[in-house]
């Protein structure tokens, strides 16, 4: 009998053994998912296939591993914030572009999407030193880019995405202006334990109150835990409450470590967000959140008074031409198209605005003395009263001619100065 019972422990102590060196051996093929079942490494489609406008930008990290990202910009001149966004452990950025389609409307921002070392068209293979150094690289050129207000740049990371975000975020107080958390765990080796409950008297991390005699051997720890406290920017967090791979409390762990030592800290419940669909399941009370919080603590910084008055003329006076046309909120909409001339060089963008608001002025002239020849008109100037020159449509008119004429004098100080 004993011999049995012997056999049968040494069979179960065998099984659990191999189990964990399997678990070891192949813990990146758990942890990184460059491919999903049944499609290919390669992108499916580009932003271009959602008529988005963006770069392909090619990088090096510090060791040499060749990455491939895309700069998706609102339109050339955008110097609302960019969003460093970093996925989730499976697929490739493709899989992301229609959250990022939305995330450029309701945001009005710029937004990078990095794929990390083994993800998409980027080189090499995928470990944790590996991103983190890919991570850096990735702000590091955005940093240093021109055409996008450097000061704004925010890091929103999505499950693994976060872990990765976290870190970046931490390593960069000076370059970071704030970070976003989704769906995030508090380290793999707490996963572990969700994945595979009998691991959990093994490995642990922080939060665990396991033996956790195998955690060394896990080569990609995550541990966000323990580097969200340490984060000096404001984090907001976003937590889809039906979350059916990472638990909720992880999100709430995150916080309540991260607020321990930071008061700018943000905690949002999505109650019927899952992992992948928060942000369908959150609606507009999921992009409303990330807007607030990125006009509280990546706000737009204001540029000298003589610029500011100048773009605010320049700006009022197209839109009260167009409440003169009654376009209404197309006004808006056309503005921002008009601003790419800004990506023009000074002597252009000057010849081409003047060029736009001569003619704007002799049309809106044109139509100020329509108006009054319809007005001396003894049979239609009361049915053109009644129609088309109601009370609330002169103030837009004369807010037009008066920048009319603020525009003009500053473009000729402008030549003659």
């Amino acid at each position: 009998m004993v011999s049995y019972v012997n056999i049968l422990l040494y069979g179960v102590g065998g099984l659990v053994v191999a189990g964990m060196a399997l678990l070891v051996a192949f813990q990146e093929k758990l942890v990184y998912v460059p491919v999903l079942p049944g499609l290919t490494k390669s992108y499916a489609i580009n932003p271009s296939r959602l008529r988005l406008s963006y770069e392909d930008i090619w990088l090096h990290s510090s060791d040499g591993v060749r990455l491939h990202a895309w700069f998706i910009k609102l339109f050339p001149n955008c110097r609302g914030p960019t969003v460093l966004f970093f996925q989730e452990n499976a697929g490739n950025i493709a899989h992301r572009l229609e959250m990022v389609r939305i995330m450029l409307q309701q945001l009005r921002c710029n937004v990078f999407m990095l794929s990390y070392r083994g993800y998409g068209a980027s080189d090499g293979y995928p470990s944790q030193h590996g991103i983190i150094k890919d991570a850096q690289a990735a702000l590091d050129h955005l940093s240093q880019r021109t055409d996008i207000d450097a000061s704004r740049i925010v890091v929103f990371g999505r499950s693994l995405g976060g872990a990765v975000g976290a870190v970046l975020t931490k390593n960069n107080p000076d370059k970071v202006a704030a970070l976003i958390l989704e769906n995030t765990f508090t380290s793999i080796m707490d996963m572990a334990g969700v994945m595979f409950p009998f691991l959990k008297w093994f490995i642990g991390g922080s939060c665990s109150n396991g033996p956790k005699v195998l955690n060394f051997l896990v080569r990609s720890p995550w541990s966000t835990i323990d580097v969200v406290g340490q984060v000096k920017q404001p984090i907001l967090f976003l937590s889809g409450l039906q979350d059916e791979m990472v638990p909720p409390s992880h999100m709430q762990m995150l916080y309540a470590k991260a607020a321990a030592r930071n008061n700018q800290c943000l905690f949002v419940e999505f109650p019927t967000g899952m992992h992948m669909d928060t942000w369908v399941a959150g609606g507009d009370h999921y992009w409303r959140t990330i807007q607030q919080f990125l006009e509280q603590h990546a706000p737009e910084q204001k540029e000298d008074s003589s610029s500011q008055n100048g773009n605010g003329n320049d700006k009022i006076f197209f839109l009260s031409l167009c409440c003169v046309l009654k376009l209404g909120d197309y006004g808006l909409r056309m503005w921002d198209s008009l601003c790419l001339i800004n990506c023009m060089n000074n002597i252009q963008f000057f010849i081409f605005r003047c060029g736009i608001f001569m003619f704007l002025f002799f049309f809106g002239l044109f139509l100020l003395i329509y108006d009054m020849s319809f007005l001396c008109h003894s049979q239609t100037s009361s049915i053109y009263r009644d129609q088309f020159l109601r009370p609330a449509h002169f103030p837009p008119l004369l807010l037009f001619l008066t920048c009319c004429f603020n525009t003009a004098s500053r473009y000729w100080g402008e030549v003659i100065g």
